[in-house]
């Protein structure tokens, strides 16, 4: 479902429209795509309420009409005795559960089969855990919990046999859903009413987590303490550094305000007790896509891994940490010291666990390293680990990695002009070497 937007007046529809649940293609087009199928119903009410309430003049086409107008129910309907208003209620609730795990405001942590469907335990950021039942535009809340602790258990005493870390594959309705978001051609317009962007105007358009900018790093660990309230942050003696530290004083986050591109700007750690030894830590370089910082962050808000004992490292672990990239086929390449996973078509994104780092007892050298752009052994940015980094934080890192999207400005290439044959001819040559970079101090 598209909306096109024209004249002069558009950013108020714009705004109201998104918060509708349509997303934004670019300036003037917006997409709708839900889970439950029910664009035309929603697409309808958002159209009504611009007209009502903001006197929008709204036009609606003859193709949208007539889906509105069709009635329709789902075959074999489990519910068969809610009415059609009841069923569309379910099934919006169950796309509020969808777009809440999309967008991350809902980490899941484990998944089971249960009689034939699917069954999921996770914790809102900063909030409620829950035990979610059914797919697609059946999934609801069947039990809540005080903590992700009593949640785990809870679920791993009902589904002990079938749990699996982390969410479940996504569903073919789920892919769909995703493809129409993101591959629906703007919908053509009259050039004569609706505004169309230049070749030298910036445009936005989805790309993979992994591929995207770094993004405001300051302004997320100002949202991140901002919403938490256990958190306090201070400044240091060095100027361009904060330390952030949980209530527990098991917990602390440090960030380099300043930190060149290929520099640590994050460095996060956990110890078994306010005075006692660390128990695992990972750093993350400055050009880390701030998408994928934020799951980070929300994993480690959501779970209380990390105030535990560190976790035994074994076969099981490392399986757990990366499950979500063998749950998409994946290719590991195994050798005598690394376990590399890489995208079957060459991607550039990417997992490595170096099992030589856990034989070495001052725990220096990380075992874990995500990381994405360019090369595993130059990447534009990496995430690394120690060995006893919760296995459900890298979990979350690299579902992120295969299914995380982001909307982003992308600004078209400069044009460059070619050179006249009698410039060439005529450009003078250099007069000596040009003088070599040299690296700046810090």
């Amino acid at each position: 479902m598209t909306a096109t937007l024209t004249g002069t007046q558009h950013r108020t529809a714009h705004a109201l429209l998104t918060a509708h649940g349509f997303e934004a293609v670019d300036e003037h087009n917006l997409v709708l795509a839900r889970i439950d199928h029910e664009e035309p119903y929603w697409a309808q009410q958002s159209a009504q309420k611009l007209a009502d309430e903001e006197g929008v003049a709204v036009e609606i086409t003859p193709r949208l009409r007539g889906a509105i107008d069709e009635e329709w129910t789902w075959a074999n309907y489990p519910m068969s005795w809610c009415t059609r208003r009841e069923i569309r209620e379910v099934s919006d609730q169950a796309n509020q559960l969808y777009e809440d795990i999309r967008r991350g405001r809902l980490v899941i942590h484990a998944h089971a089969e249960d009689g034939g469907t699917t069954v999921t335990v996770g914790t809102y950021r900063g909030g409620t855990s829950v035990y979610l039942h059914g797919e697609n535009h059946l999934r609801q809340i069947a039990g809540t919990f005080d903590s992700p602790a009593q949640a785990i258990a809870a679920f791993e005493r009902l589904h002990g046999t079938t749990m699996r870390s982390g969410p479940a594959p996504a569903t073919e309705t789920e892919q769909q859903t995703a493809e129409a978001r993101t591959s629906l051609a703007t919908p053509a317009a009259d050039s004569a009413s609706t505004p169309q962007a230049g070749p030298d105007e910036p445009r936005k358009e989805l790309v993979p987590a992994y591929a995207a900018d770094p993004g405001n790093h300051e302004a997320l660990l100002d949202t991140f303490l901002d919403e938490l309230g256990e958190w306090q942050k201070y400044r240091t003696w060095v100027e361009n550094t904060t330390i952030a530290t949980h209530e527990s004083l098991t917990l602390r986050i440090e960030f380099v305000h300043e930190a060149y591109v290929d520099d640590v700007a994050w460095t996060i750690a956990a110890y078994e007790s306010p005075t006692g030894p660390r128990v695992w830590h990972l750093t993350a370089t400055s050009a880390t896509p701030v998408g994928i910082m934020e799951v980070l962050l929300d994993s480690l808000a959501t779970q209380d891994a990390w105030a535990q004992e560190a976790d035994a490292l074994n076969e099981q672990t490392v399986a757990q940490a990366m499950r979500p990239l063998a749950d998409e086929g994946w290719s590991q390449k195994v050798d005598s010291r690394q376990i590399q996973w890489s995208e079957p078509t060459g991607k550039p994104a990417g997992a490595v666990f170096n099992a030589y780092a856990t034989t070495q007892a001052e725990n220096l050298l990380p075992a874990w390293t995500i990381w994405g752009g360019n090369h595993k052994d130059h990447p534009t940015w990496a995430i690394r680990c120690s060995p006893h980094t919760p296995a459900q934080l890298l979990a979350d890192l690299t579902y992120d990695l295969i299914h995380g999207e982001v909307l982003q400005q992308v600004s078209p290439p400069a044009l460059v002009r070619s050179p006249h044959p009698a410039e060439q001819a005529t450009a003078p040559a250099p007069t000596a070497p040009p003088h070599p970079l040299t690296r700046r101090n810090r």
